[in-house]
């Protein structure tokens, strides 16, 4: 093993020793939080219902854009070299895997990795702490919002050093491989960036269907907060454009208000649905063949885990929220340090992905209603 190896190696297991916990914390933290929001306000509840259905779908048609693109024009032949060693991860068969779904043990659950029984148990303990005493449950979040913010110092600490980790799994890449591996990733960059303008589409029909606008008028209202996306590769900056955008999309101030800090926080359509293709993108890589199960798992994971992204900033939550979908499918995460070194280039379709997936929902959730206005859209 050459000194490139070893330090490539050495970085990437210092990211990934905190997607445990970084995972669990957030999750908790973020379901805990939103729940609590919604159930003190009838608007974030009906957003929250939105936030969920859309988030599923979006995961779901990622997948099968990831899916049917690699079909037709699969991983190029030189990517082949790049597969980590030895043979795949085994899948569990359906049964076995359903009936590990939920952990006997959580704790062994962590230790292993098994981020799937993992993310379930984060789901339970996160809603049954709204349900305890408001000391015992400010005190638990505190503990849990502690454990969040000291990973993140330690990711901080790994990040300093990123450039030195990525040179290193670059050149061993390099190395090997020479130039060949410069075409697999803009091909990996190609299929990310075609699953997240596929979601963008999506936005404006999910706006022109379920939203009753125009497809026109959408595209007008979103247009400057898309600009300032692309601009910015941040829905946070890009949130005073889409509170700006709520008038021409016919939603009230205090329904934007509402709305719009919610789906920045914790819907992230695009982002959800590319991390589900790149966990299929390295399965097809490695020569993994996924079941209808695997892939049912993956979307579900990836689309929970979405949540673990709040707060954080791209080169974190690229290991926090694609790292667990690829383990629950079974799929080695060796090269997401690599991915890592291009990802500025899908974030902007990403970033195009979810701010115009916040700006759907806003209409579909909270545009104002006469009590005789249709339901049905408006001429495109």
């Amino acid at each position: 093993m050459n000194a490139g190896e070893i330090v490539g190696g050495l970085w990437l297991n210092a990211l990934t020793m905190t997607v445990v916990p970084l995972v669990f914390g957030l999750l908790v933290t973020g379901i805990a939080g939103a729940a609590a929001t919604a159930s003190t306000n009838r608007l974030a509840q009906r957003a929250m219902i939105w936030f969920g259905a859309l988030l599923l779908g979006a995961c779901g048609v990622g997948a099968a854009t990831a899916s049917g693109i690699l079909v037709f024009w699969p991983v190029p032949a030189i990517a082949d070299a790049l597969r980590a060693s030895g043979a795949p991860p085994q899948i569990a068969p359906a049964a076995e895997w359903l009936r590990a779904l939920i952990p006997a043990n959580p704790i062994k659950a962590a230790a292993e990795t098994a981020l799937a029984p993992l993310v379930v148990f984060a789901l339970f303990f996160g809603f049954a702490l709204t349900r305890i005493a408001e000391p015992l449950r400010v005190s638990l979040t505190t503990l849990l919002r502690a454990v969040v913010e000291t990973m993140l110092v330690i990711v901080q600490w790994v990040l300093l050093i990123a450039p030195l980790g990525v040179a290193a799994l670059a050149f061993v890449v390099g190395v090997r491989f020479g130039l060949g591996a410069v075409g697999a990733l803009v091909h990996y960059v190609a299929v990310i960036a075609v699953v997240c303008l596929t979601i963008t589409g999506l936005a404006y029909l999910a706006a022109w269907l379920m939203g009753a606008i125009g497809l026109p008028s959408f595209a007008g209202a979103a247009l400057p907060a898309q600009v300032v996306a692309l601009s910015t590769q941040s829905s946070l900056a890009s949130l005073p454009a889409m509170v700006k955008a709520a008038e021409p999309l016919g939603v009230p101030a205090h329904a934007a208000g509402i709305i719009l800090p919610l789906a920045v926080a914790i819907f992230r359509a695009a982002s959800a649905a590319a991390n589900i293709a790149v966990a299929i993108y390295l399965a097809h890589l490695h020569g993994i063949e996924l079941s209808p199960v695997t892939l049912a798992l993956g979307i579900a994971v990836a689309a929970v885990v979405s949540l673990a992204a709040v707060g954080l900033p791209a080169q974190v939550s690229f290991f926090a929220t694609i790292g667990p979908v690829c383990l629950a499918m079974g799929v080695p995460i060796t090269l997401l340090g690599l991915l890592l070194a291009v990802e500025t280039l899908p974030d902007i379709f990403r970033t195009l992905g979810n701010v115009t997936s916040d700006l759907a929902v806003s209409r579909i959730a909270g545009r104002a209603r006469k009590p005789d206005q249709s339901v049905g859209p408006e001429p495109a």
